[in-house]
């Protein structure tokens, strides 16, 4: 898939057709301002797909309004060895299992410092996957390594702490260890918005603990959320799933939106959040704007249902907003959580 997107973004004739058969006219209603940045509407390509940030030029094409790319680590990694990718097709979910697959800070960085962006690019970044970053001091220094060379690439930060499938596990859910990773990046400050993903699977002494944690530094959201490791779900429907990786799709969906209400309701909307997880269609976006997201991310569904779903879900809730009276999307952002 990132050939094709590649071939298609490296000429102007295919962009153009891409498009023309995927994109939809631009809808106002779903035009935001956020920390600075202009939307020009809420759907986002979450980290995982883009790895080594390739597609950034043909992304646009295809209806988003923002795009992740990473997670980039410190140091190149190979990731996980294979197979390391599932399809629970009963239950439209995957089972990832890729650990951090990308070419690293330094190349990726290189890669991208003199490209303009058609849309806003956040960069994620996450410690690299392996032995010797599973000790906290060298695990942020190699957070830091990646955030220091995108100080000036890219519009926003994205801090993953939560990828279920990278050696040493979820070290800076613990908040004296995000307090010293977060404080070990304030030494390079910097004006873009700086989110960070966590888990679904984080209890509420957990989450308390990352807000207390995040109001001392320059925090400005929260994607909510990374895939989930549990198995006891609902959800999945089928009947042989892997031991290894992270399950996204819909088994993630009822966990991501809990905790999208729960932190928009524990810090009164405070922080920007961003949803991500089982959205496939734009009645599945609009629950998590009503609960709280102000952007939304996707890759799940777009694998099952094909690229034409971005302009769907756009359409579509320009749709449901008008439905409900309302002028712009910001205004329903939250309105369930109260």
């Amino acid at each position: 898939m990132t050939i094709v997107g590649k071939i298609l973004g490296s000429n102007i004739l295919s962009r153009a057709i891409t498009s023309f058969f995927f994109n939809s006219p631009e809808q106002k209603i779903l035009n935001q301002k956020i920390h600075g940045i202009h939307f020009k509407n809420p759907i986002g390509l979450s980290a995982g797909f883009d790895k080594n940030a390739e597609l950034t030029v043909i992304i646009p094409e295809v209806g988003f309004g923002f795009e992740e790319v990473g997670s980039i680590t410190g140091e190149p990694c190979e990731g996980n060895a294979k197979p390391r990718l599932w399809r629970l097709k009963k239950s439209q979910a995957l089972v990832v299992y890729y650990g951090l697959k990308n070419d690293g800070a330094e190349k990726i960085s290189t890669r991208l410092a003199q490209k303009r962006f058609k849309i806003p690019i956040g960069i994620n970044i996450a410690k690299t996957n392996c032995q010797a970053c599973a000790d906290t001091d060298t695990g942020i220094a190699d957070y830091v390594k990646s955030y220091r060379k995108f100080l000036h690439i890219g519009d926003y930060f994205t801090i993953n702490i939560s990828c279920p499938n990278a050696f040493g596990g979820e070290p800076f859910h613990d908040g004296e260890k995000l307090n010293k990773l977060l404080a070990a990046m304030k030494k390079y400050p910097t004006k873009k918005p700086v989110f960070i993903k966590i888990s679904p699977d984080l209890s509420e002494t957990q989450v308390d603990e990352i807000l207390k944690i995040s109001k001392k530094h320059h925090v400005s959201g929260f994607i909510c959320t990374n895939l989930t490791k549990k198995r006891e779900n609902l959800k999945i429907l089928d009947k042989q799933v892997p031991e290894n990786g992270g399950i996204s799709g819909k088994a993630v969906e009822n966990s991501a939106n809990k905790m999208i209400a729960t932190i928009y309701k524990k810090t009164k909307g405070k922080y920007t959040i961003i949803g991500c997880g089982g959205v496939f269609s734009a009645e599945d976006a609009y629950k998590k704007i009503r609960l709280g997201a102000s952007l939304i991310e996707l890759i799940t569904g777009m694998i099952f249902q094909g690229p034409q779903l971005i302009s769907e879900i756009n359409l579509g809730l320009a749709e449901l907003l008008k439905k409900d009276g309302y002028k712009n999307i910001n205004e329903a952002i939250g309105v369930d959580t109260g």
